[in-house]
């Protein structure tokens, strides 16, 4: 039996398994949309912007480990994706991005709608294709899948003319594809992996230092087992928060920029540092020339592009971080040797003397809502249990540094990317991927107007989010930075015509409440949190001056932080 390349297409995403599609129709799609409601199996999302329908699919592939799948129109549609993409790309999220294009004969033409998508995206996906002929569409979407989900994760765009959505051919979805050129190494080298169970063994000062990838590839209780076998101190990037148990004692504290006095002190001063799931990038190394001085440094990745890139590293291990956490466990058992728990004591002494500084502190006495206190307040009522979401800005940080995660795929940010405007969809995406979960967004002033206009596409589908809003009436993060290095001329940092949120989310069907006081803070938290058949924007009226702490300023190593 013949199908169309529309219905071809839809059957594609129901046999990889694909809930929901997150997308926005136009005319080089309205094929595969027409196939899409002759069917019930796979879900469609109907987002306001094609920037949220990338959000919105990114989150649910972050809350779940599944690809998200997005659909969007030639042109414009295509272009008002990029952002989305990108932000994936950055992450290494595994994305399935469908956009239309114009009818083959037309392409190159200038036609109505048209953009050269492949080209525009090329710089920020894992691959790319481009689908002109209808018999090929079926292998492509399996290669797609493929690729977006194995190896390093990240972000695949199939570019599909209308006309091929028209055209017939038989069905056939392959069960495996092969491709020459892409063979993820998956499992480390054992030889590489006993010189790392030699060096760990023989440290004085150790450290491990956890990305994203730890949670990408699943492998947050080889690592939380390794970590309490060895007695190391651990730390996380802000992509790799959850990967290991927050509230643990072992546990310093995020690293980087904005992280902690302990953790940044402690990776300055290690002798031996094991990086697993991570890329080094510039907001966790400060000055690279700077970094970890006294460090022999192991890096595992599935990435071999990322060894070696940014930081020179001494024991390189190219597979996945899950496989290689296992056999690191399996040689430590088998090893000769053992920790030195004299020296290791020791080191945590000095440790421990860092983190009595608490360096999170901050003016508790204060008749104006603390933005710290907030998050805090939100751990306590959620219990700790529930799925964050952040836009990007002082609030993220905060959030990063006040909500502990115990768990993976609760933390949901941008981090590589940075991108406004990406929390509340990417909430979206979580609420739908977790029904019954309790999904928070923390937000800003100026972060939530960039996607606002989702609160539709939330009131649609009657989502229970919790929109988190520490509004300072300043675009917090860059007016941090104009206070610290530019002198206090705060240039278009303020944000003079805010909208009454309270009226703008009732205007949506959401509840919404203004809170202004830090006595009221705890009630509304806990009053949001009763509330299942609607959104509830919380709009917190938060301390305008009040600055993200530690600071490691640009250029600088990580001993070399701004505490106050």
């Amino acid at each position: 039996m013949e199908l169309t390349g529309a219905e071809i297409f839809v059957n594609c995403l129901r046999d990889e398994g694909v809930e929901y599609v997150f997308g926005y129709p136009g005319g080089a799609v309205l094929h595969i949309y027409d196939a899409l409601y002759k069917q019930e199996d796979v879900k469609h999302v109907l987002v306001r912007h094609e920037q949220a329908a990338t959000h919105a699919a990114d989150g649910y592939a972050r809350s779940t480990g599944r690809p998200g799948v997005a659909l969007v129109t030639s042109g414009p549609g295509a272009t008002n994706a990029v952002t989305g993409i990108a932000t994936a790309y950055m992450d290494s999220i595994p994305l399935i991005v469908i956009t239309g294009q114009v009818p083959t004969s037309l392409i190159g033409n200038d036609a109505f709608q048209e953009v050269d998508s492949v080209g525009i995206t090329r710089p920020c996906v894992k691959h790319n294709f481009l689908v002109k002929d209808v018999r090929d569409l079926a292998v492509t979407m399996k290669k797609a899948f493929y690729v977006a989900t194995t190896g390093r994760p990240g972000p695949v765009v199939i570019d599909i003319p209308k006309d091929v959505t028209a055209e017939r051919c038989e069905y056939h979805y392959p069960e495996k594809v092969e491709m020459r050129s892409y063979n993820p190494v998956l499992k480390g080298n054992a030889r590489q992996i006993r010189k790392a169970v030699e060096l760990l063994l023989s440290a004085r000062r150790p450290m491990i230092y956890t990305g994203g990838g730890v949670i990408l590839d699943n492998a947050s209780q080889p690592l939380t087992e390794l970590t309490r076998r060895l007695g190391f101190p651990i730390t996380n990037t802000l992509m790799g928060l959850g990967a290991y148990p927050a509230t643990d004692r072992q546990f310093v504290g995020m690293l980087g920029m904005h992280g902690t006095y302990e953790a940044n002190l402690a990776m300055h001063n290690c002798d031996v540092l094991l990086a697993v799931g991570a890329r080094f990038d510039d907001r966790v190394t400060g000055n690279v020339e700077k970094f970890c001085p006294m460090a022999k440094i192991i890096h595992v990745d599935v990435d071999p592009a990322s060894i070696s890139k940014n930081v020179k590293v001494d024991i390189p291990i190219v597979g996945s971080v899950a496989n290689v956490l296992t056999e690191l466990l399996e040689q430590l058992d088998a090893a000769d040797g053992e920790v030195d728990r004299e020296a290791l004591d020791v080191w945590w002494k000095q440790i421990e003397e860092w983190r009595s500084m608490d360096c999170l502190k901050y003016d508790r006495s204060s008749d104006v809502i603390k933005p710290q206190y907030v998050v805090e307040k939100l751990y306590e009522v959620t219990g700790g249990d529930a799925f964050i979401t952040s836009d990007v800005g002082q609030h993220q940080m905060w959030a990063a540094q006040y909500y502990k995660f115990d768990k993976p795929r609760r933390w949901i940010n941008s981090g590589g990317l940075g991108t406004m405007g990406f929390g509340m969809p990417a909430a979206m995406g979580v609420q739908l991927a977790h029904p019954d979960a309790t999904v928070a967004c923390i937000t800003g002033e100026g972060s939530i107007q960039m996607c606002i206009q989702e609160l539709s596409t939330i009131r649609q589908y009657g989502l229970p989010l919790k929109i988190i809003c520490l509004n300072n009436g300043y675009l917090g993060m860059v007016r941090q930075w104009q206070e610290f290095f530019y002198q206090g001329r705060y240039a278009m940092s303020y944000m003079e015509s805010l909208p009454d949120f309270v009226k703008l989310a009732e205007s949506y069907g959401a509840m919404g409440m203004h809170i202004d006081k830090p006595g009221d803070v705890e009630a509304a938290l806990k009053e949001a949190m009763q509330v299942r058949d609607r959104a509830v924007f919380l709009n917190f009226v938060t301390d305008s001056e009040e600055n993200v702490y530690p600071m490691i300023p640009a250029g600088a190593g990580q001993n070399e932080m701004i505490l106050v």
